[in-house]
């Protein structure tokens, strides 16, 4: 299993424990890979290929505010 961090800008869109949907986008250009949470909840920051997540679906493990914003840990496989 592995944690993935997503960035989310309001606080109550995900709770812990819930399951949600992983979209894969690919950026113009280098080959870089972003992911949306759900219904657009959060979003990961860039993943080069060797990193990209093969998951359709995560469990949210938490979610924590500070300074930056809200994030969210998400475990996928």
């Amino acid at each position: 299993m592995r944690e993935v961090e997503f960035k989310m800008e309001r606080p109550g869109l995900v709770k812990e424990g819930e399951v949600l949907s992983i979209t894969e986008s690919r950026l113009p250009g280098p080959d870089y890979y972003y992911y949306t949470l759900g219904e657009a909840y959060a979003m990961s920051g860039n993943f080069v290929p060797s990193e990209r997540i093969s998951d359709k679906e995560g469990k949210v493990l938490s979610v924590r505010e500070t300074a930056k914003g809200y994030f969210v840990t998400v475990e996928v496989s």
